[in-house]
């Protein structure tokens, strides 16, 4: 029986459940918090704010909603440049009962430090597979999957990098793949391309937030390589709003493309990249509206059946998809 890797140990496969497969429960900036910890001290009236210490509070609210709708696992794409904290992680993962599959990887759209700059691909696969095969940041804690991401700049030289050595990993351990991707850009098929190259199995491969756009014809592209596609980010109607990524999802349902589908939100417990004004003029400005873990089983779901979603469609891309995509089977 395969297993797969959580924060809190391995679990057979067919206990993982119900799965949002794009959920953080928390991202920061890594570098600001490690050299300036008293700036990310937030006052509570600040949207998406916590109190020094109430990440763990905020994240817990979260595994603990996602639960009461009887979400069993998230998969947590937190990666380098994210704030990945493992330790962190499983604490939340214990106290609630949530499970939580972790990551290596780097998240990058551009920049890379002297450090990787001024190594090879290959170099930086091994650091992944170490994360995959013995455990991360000090931990026994493994990697289940691969992160990597292209975006609004394209698949620059260093994002090029990363990719193939997230593929190169992959192919060492058979670990699968998440890149998060710029459907605007249309960075899609580049990587695939890239992870093709470099001997990948495409079946490992999820190229998340294609539901950031309405052009069918663009993600069938995708999924006639053979790669999972994520529709992950219902709420952040800055990207697409929610009405067309609800009929897009029903447009690849009736086409028969459920077994390459995924649903989620790419929610934060609690996120610190922008400055409260900035957060309140979005709010106001309509262009985030409830982005939540709570969106896909308490509107999403709701949604898609009224349009036609059938039970067994459903159970296929939140049960089995994550599965057969994190195991290979």
């Amino acid at each position: 029986m395969a297993t797969i890797e959580t924060v809190t140990g391995p679990i057979e496969a067919a206990d993982l459940g119900f799965t949002l497969i794009h959920e953080h429960l928390r991202c920061q900036d890594e570098a600001v918090v490690a050299q300036w910890p008293d700036r990310v001290t937030l006052s509570e009236d600040e949207p998406f704010a916590v109190q020094a210490g109430g990440e763990h509070d905020e994240a817990v609210q979260m595994a603990e909603r996602a639960l009461e709708r009887n979400v069993k696992a998230i998969v947590d794409p937190t990666a380098m440049f994210l704030g990945r904290d493992v330790e962190f992680m499983r604490k939340v993962s214990e106290q609630t009962g949530l499970l939580v599959v972790p990551c290596t990887g780097i998240y990058t759209y551009d920049y890379l430090p002297p450090f990787f700059e001024n190594r090879t691909a290959e170099h930086i696969a091994e650091m992944f597979v170490a994360d995959i095969e013995k455990g991360i940041q000090g931990t026994d804690i493994k990697a289940a999957f691969i992160k990597c991401a292209a975006d609004e700049p394209g698949v620059t030289e260093n994002v090029e990098k990363i990719h193939r050595a997230a593929a190169q990993a992959s192919v060492q351990t058979g670990a699968p793949i998440m890149a998060h991707s710029a459907p605007a850009a249309a960075t899609g098929p580049k990587q695939v391309e890239i992870f093709e190259q470099e001997g990948v199995d495409l079946s490992k491969v999820q190229i998340a937030h294609c539901g950031d756009t309405d052009d069918v014809a663009y993600i069938e592209g995708l999924i006639e390589k053979g790669v999972y596609v994520g529709l992950d980010r219902f709420g952040l109607e800055l990207f697409l709003p929610y009405e067309p990524r609800i009929k897009t999802a029903l447009a690849l349902l009736e086409k028969g493309h459920e077994e390459r589908l995924f649903l989620s939100a790419d929610s934060c417990a609690t996120l610190d990249w922008y400055p409260p004004e900035a957060v309140a003029q979005l709010q106001a400005a309509g262009q985030v509206i409830d982005w939540d873990v709570r969106i896909v089983p308490d509107r999403v779901i709701p949604d898609l059946r009224e349009g036609g979603m059938t039970d067994a469609q459903l159970e296929t891309m939140v049960v089995r998809n994550p599965v057969a995509w994190l195991t290979g089977a």
